[in-house]
């Protein structure tokens, strides 16, 4: 029970210190968001909720935004659907759209062409006794399934910093009046 609160104590503490971002920027991800996901055609897709987390990915200095879908759209037994956003113009455009992957999410300390490797969770869809694999940017982007190479599974060992907390609940896609 203490490890579990210390656990949960630590992911919070350091998602506040790495995830810091405007109201704008927020409004600008969510924005992006509502024209990719497009209009909630039902009560479950006004449901969805999303997690931002803006980061430094690249060695360019630009801000790259790490969004973790939650909804019955956007998740099956083996995870939810992550998205890798880069700035283009005045919005955005998907780096990479990750299908299965489970909380937290970590950025590691090593790179991959110029770009921060990342670590997700996978568990479930088949995949019994979990573990986090590392998705190591090719140029291009990164892997789309964490379950299937070029992913591979990484010791608990490899350093890195988690961006999206296990108990990230995110916020709303489609807020009411009032909502936010």
């Amino acid at each position: 029970m203490s490890s579990q609160f210390w656990r949960l104590f630590w992911s919070l503490v350091i998602f506040l210190s790495v995830c810091s971002f405007t109201a704008a920027q927020e409004a600008e991800v969510r924005g992006f968001l509502q024209n990719y996901a497009g209009p909630p055609a039902s009560d479950e897709d006004k449901a969805t909720r999303y997690f931002a987390a803006f980061v430094h990915l690249s060695d360019d200095n630009t801000q790259q935004v790490i969004v973790y879908l939650l909804g019955g759209g956007w998740c099956g037994s083996g995870g939810c659907t992550t998205l890798i956003l880069v700035p283009k113009d005045s919005s955005y455009r998907v780096l990479t759209k990750i299908t299965v992957a489970q909380l937290p999410i970590r950025v590691l300390d090593t790179k991959s062409k110029g770009w921060r490797d990342l670590g997700v969770w996978v568990e479930g869809g088949g995949i019994e006794s979990g573990y986090e694999a590392r998705l190591a940017f090719d140029g291009e982007q990164y892997p789309d399934n964490p379950t299937v190479p070029p992913a591979q599974p990484i010791t608990p060992k490899t350093k890195g910093r988690i961006v999206v907390p296990s108990a990230a609940k995110g916020k709303p896609l489609y807020p009411s009046p009032g909502e936010k």
